[in-house]
């Protein structure tokens, strides 16, 4: 809860940035993409090679490619979620169409004389991450209110001033203001020697939010790898990516004590938020072959660098039953500002390595012989090194503040992952499984996720058709408000997210 608290206090004294600990983790943690078939496996490529999917994962797989090879691979999504908080819970839906891995991959001929065997290179374009989710909750609160979070800022920035409360803080406080939700307590010199809000949660208030994201990652990807002796295959890809996250959330808190004369009947804060941006990254690795039928993967993938640009706006109404001759009030950051607000940074996130085992039924030069295989993998991370800067103020201490809060907030991860095929003539059969462990360091919250997934395939004469469908099972955290004198609760978020990809393609 300490780090919790911390973030709270940073992030509300300096309300003109909007930038948070989970923006971190939403641009470090992605579910596995790339082709049906890799998706059926649990997405374990590190070792195994030869699939499309290798460019993302491990790019000498790429080196296994003996053809040129087109893939295509669209899909669908859908999430089913269960927000419990405090005494209540509530469900949210979303759906949407998706796509996977698609690209060409060119196999230079096999040569009969010489160390190096073959060259193949790739052109791919991914969907490696998908922001896509909906979840909502309410509960009743008799502790704290939403609003409390207003009167901190400040309080922590000793706002003095009510002329200037009520129009240097255009992202919360002077809205909460200027709607009456706050009020200043005045002395004979007209100065504020502190703030109240009319809300009234010691007879209690219905508390609730709907969240909806939408937008993701989009990857282009040039990949090559070189075959050593048909026993070491290594690889790299640069991975050119395009970012587009749109956040908008409703929260609503209400009186619960029935009485018409208190001023306060309810109050409405929805936050809009947009990050569009780029990013750069490099991965390499290599597959090597110490005996038949073994595969032994060691990828690294360096940080994804990225440049960044948020707009965000806050509106909020307000309805306290005629306090001050007043009706139902509404302002927003646009209204303030006359403009939504902008910022301009940078985000770089974690290294991540990743090793991997294959093993391959039958392994042998004519792949149509072969009958299948187990593959497994392990990847490391620490989701605690993800760092925002700004490029125009290098010593910011908004972001050496907020990247002290990242470290403190999360932790180091281990992933595995494990899947298989069996082969029958030209139809095969595969599943797989992933495991995720909990990125947070806070008790309170518990990220662990799971993958389960299965998919049939078929192949013959060149081409080829995969469907797949793969299962999240979701664990996670939020806290829909952050104070630091007084109460607050996390969120926990349960839920399902489902995966249906088709892949086809042929070789050429």
């Amino acid at each position: 809860m300490r780090n919790f608290i911390l973030s709270g206090l940073m992030l509300g004294s300096l309300y003109t940035q909007a930038q948070e600990p989970v923006d971190a983790l939403r641009l470090s943690r992605f579910a596995p993409t790339g082709s049906a078939r890799s998706i059926a496996i649990g997405g374990a490529m590190t070792a195994l090679g030869g699939d499309i999917s290798s460019v993302n994962t491990n790019p000498a797989g790429i080196a296994l490619f003996k053809t040129n090879e087109l893939v295509l691979s669209p899909g669908f999504n859908f999430t089913n979620n269960k927000g419990v908080y405090l005494d209540g819970n509530d469900r949210a839906k979303a759906s949407e169409f998706n796509y996977g891995m698609s690209g060409f991959v060119f196999a230079t001929p096999p040569r009969r004389e010489g160390g190096w065997k073959n060259f193949s290179y790739a052109i791919t374009a991914s969907r490696t991450a998908d922001f896509n989710n909906r979840f909502a909750f309410k509960g009743k609160n008799t502790r704290s209110s939403y609003s409390e979070k207003y009167l901190e800022d400040l309080i922590n920035a000793g706002e003095r001033d009510p002329n200037r409360a009520a129009t240097e803080y255009p992202f919360g406080p002077s809205l909460a203001i200027n709607t009456y939700l706050i009020e200043p307590e005045l002395d004979a010199q007209g100065n504020a020697t502190g703030y109240y809000s009319m809300a009234t949660p010691q007879t209690g208030v219905q508390q609730e939010q709907l969240v909806n994201t939408t937008g993701g990652i989009s990857t282009i990807s040039f990949a090559g790898s070189a075959n050593l002796n048909d026993k070491l295959y290594l690889g790299a890809s640069l991975n050119l990516e395009s970012i587009k996250f749109t956040r908008e959330q409703t929260f609503k808190e209400s009186d619960l004590s029935g009485k018409k004369n208190n001023n306060f009947n309810y109050f409405t804060v929805e936050d809009y938020l947009q990050t569009s941006g780029s990013g750069l990254n490099l991965k390499a690795g290599l597959i090597f072959k110490p005996v038949d039928y073994i595969r032994l993967g060691l990828s690294i993938h360096t940080p994804t660098f990225y440049d960044l640009s948020d707009r965000y706006n806050t509106t909020i109404t307000t309805d306290l039953e005629g306090y001050s001759g007043q009706g139902v009030l509404k302002q927003s950051t646009s209204d303030l500002l006359g403009q939504f607000g902008e910022y301009a940074y940078q985000f770089v996130n974690p290294w991540k390595i990743q090793t991997g085992f294959s093993y391959v039924i039958r392994e042998i030069e004519d792949v149509t012989q072969q009958k299948g295989f187990i593959t497994a993998e392990v990847e490391f991370l620490n989701y605690g090194n993800g760092e925002f800067s700004d490029p125009n103020n290098p010593g910011s201490n908004y972001f050496q503040d907020l990247n002290n809060v990242i470290s403190q907030q999360f932790q180091n991860a281990i992933n595995m992952r494990i899947g298989g095929e069996l082969k029958f003539n030209t139809i095969m059969t595969r599943a797989g499984f992933g495991y995720y462990s909990n990125p947070y360091l806070d008790a309170d919250i518990n990220g662990t996720r799971l993958t389960v997934s299965g998919g049939l395939g078929w192949r013959n004469k060149g081409k080829f058709i995969d469907l797949t469908y793969m299962h999240n099972i979701v664990k996670d955290g939020y806290y829909p408000y952050r104070l630091n004198d007084n109460y607050f609760a996390p969120v926990n978020i349960k839920g399902g997210a489902g995966n249906v990809l088709l892949t086809f393609g042929f070789k050429f």
